[in-house]
């Protein structure tokens, strides 16, 4: 069995240093999808790069997905054809762009999208993320066919949430490829 390359995928403004994104980047030679504009984010654009890089990878893939990065798998994942490269999806603190604060931020991603996801998925919540609720995280992770994982008090699972390379976060992204 190929082994499957790790993209991530950051949220709106990217993952800084001290993210867990960027520390497994550097650790283990994951691949960041790189999208044009970090700030101003449209999905349009965001998914079409995505489907580029899955389409052009020669190994299978998992996605670790962060925020808007979740939303962004949900949405791709309901219009891609190259979803059969996918063999697993981490997603963690899922940004709930239907929230009003959030929408207002982020323009053109609602709604988001509700069809099971065709790969297992792992789904990451907090009991305090600012930018989506635990019980909406917890009805996400049911819509998309994903485990749920509460795990704790942590903020938006973020580099100030302090979890540094976060081997609990990897621990769970290699339970994707276990049969």
């Amino acid at each position: 069995m190929q082994v499957p390359q790790v993209l991530l995928l950051p949220g709106w403004q990217n993952s800084g240093p001290g993210h867990w994104q960027t520390e497994w980047e550097r650790l283990h030679g994951d691949q960041r999808v790189e999208q044009h504009d970090w700030m101003r984010p449209l999905r349009g654009d965001w998914s079409a790069r995505l489907d580029e890089v899955v389409a052009d990878s020669p190994a299978p893939v998992l996605l670790a997905a962060h925020s808007l990065g979740c939303i962004l798998t949900a949405w791709w994942a309901a219009h891609s054809r190259h979803t059969a490269k996918v063999r697993g999806a981490l997603l963690v603190a899922p940004g709930d762009v239907e929230q009003a604060d959030v929408a207002a931020w982020i323009p053109g991603w609602a709604p988001i999208a509700r069809e099971r996801l065709p790969f297992p998925a792992v789904l990451v919540g907090s009991r305090n993320d600012p930018y989506c609720r635990l019980e909406r995280a917890q009805v996400l992770a049911g819509d998309w066919g994903a485990r749920f994982v509460d795990l704790g008090a942590c903020g938006h699972i973020n580099a100030e949430s302090g979890l540094g390379a976060w081997p609990e976060g990897r621990a769970l992204l290699q339970t994707l490829v276990k049969d």
